[in-house]
């Protein structure tokens, strides 16, 4: 299995996010994607440098205004005066959760105070000057790895740092910028006619669902904490089914805080039966390590030993595989539970 990463993906390096009204110190730093790249080269995984495919890529899934706005909100926020060191929103434009989860036009907004709350979502997404070029490569590296499985490969494992299952078509949430595993799943649909795309993060994948959610061709699912009272609250509950010609094509399995390995197993198996019953011919796996009980965000009592069992519940599926990394914010969680998981999961892959 190769390993899709490039050491430019830890240039972004934000200092700060808001969390319970106080400004803390970034979770989602460049020392998640060097424990990765130690414990899965560890098992035998081969870095690879992902080839630039370019934006096409990425404006099959995003708008290029979005694109744009990225690739130039740094230098623009810095010609302000007195500006900050990194690029934050002080504004947001208000419409409802309903609309706020569909694609808009072109923001009416020229200044990059408007134009930065338009398309940033919270405060947890602070840009630095190196954060396009991060995000850039780490959605090349979701290209990279679905290309390794259209020329043949099994599987594949993108180390998308930063993440992307919180992105929207042209809004950056929840440390994400570019949704990594919908990049890759649209790449794979240039190949296959039904691609499946899961999430067992602790997070729901709000964006990856939004993108998808009135698609035939896409199916999404995702098990997570109870967005109730949790992150991202919004999406992930139960009754969103999809729409459309998408009806159907959206599961959501919403666990109670403080569910442990039983739940959280039982909930992939679930997903995994969906995805067969749905006839995928390839699978996208956003995996985030964040459900483990020693994860400062995680309010679930997931352990190790879980994600190796998940590992060999989607490893035995006779598909094609992406794994895209998301979440999982405690180094020393994160370096049990992926390789874990990805020693799982080649064990449990079936002959060709």
């Amino acid at each position: 299995m190769k390993l899709f990463f490039s050491d430019r993906q830890m240039a972004h390096r934000p200092t700060q996010y808001m969390i319970n009204g106080r400004i803390g110190s970034a979770l989602e730093n460049p020392e998640r994607a060097q424990t990765l790249v130690g414990s899965l080269t560890a098992l035998g995984l081969t870095v690879e440098e992902p080839r630039d495919a370019g934006r096409a890529p990425i404006e099959a899934v995003h708008a290029g205004h979005y694109i744009d706005f990225l690739e130039t909100a740094y230098r623009r926020f810095q010609e302000l005066p007195n500006a900050g060191p990194e690029v934050l929103p002080a504004v947001s434009p208000y419409q409802g959760a309903d609309a706020a989860f569909r694609p808009r036009p072109a923001p009416r907004p020229k200044g990059i105070l408007g134009q930065t709350g338009w398309y940033i979502n919270g405060l947890s997404n602070a840009m630095t000057e190196h954060t396009f070029s991060s995000a850039y490569l780490s959605a090349q590296s979701a290209v990279a790895a679905a290309d390794d499985l259209i020329a043949g490969a099994f599987d594949s494992f993108a180390l998308c740092r930063p993440p992307g299952h919180h992105a929207y078509v042209d809004r950056a949430a929840g440390f994400c910028f570019f949704n990594n595993a919908a990049i890759a799943a649209e790449r794979l649909r240039t190949r296959y006619q039904r691609v499946a795309v899961i999430d067992f993060d602790t997070h729901h994948g709000d964006g990856t669902q939004a993108i998808f959610y009135s698609r035939g061709d896409v199916f999404f699912g995702s098990t997570h904490t109870d967005p109730s009272s949790y992150y991202p609250h919004y999406s992930g509950y139960a009754d969103e089914t999809g729409e459309g010609a998408g009806e159907g094509a959206n599961l959501n399995l919403p666990l109670a805080e403080g569910s442990g390995d039983g739940a959280f197993i039982e909930a992939n198996r679930a997903l995994a039966a969906a995805v067969t019953a749905f006839g995928a011919q390839a699978l996208v796996v956003s995996a985030g390590w964040d459900a483990h009980r020693e994860d400062p965000l995680s309010k679930l009592a997931v352990t190790t030993a879980a994600y190796k069992a998940i590992g060999a519940v989607w490893g035995a599926l006779p598909l094609p595989v992406v794994i895209v990394q998301e979440g999982g914010y405690s180094l020393s969680a994160v370096s049990e539970a992926a390789p874990r998981f990805v020693s799982a999961f080649r064990a449990g892959r079936p002959s060709r």
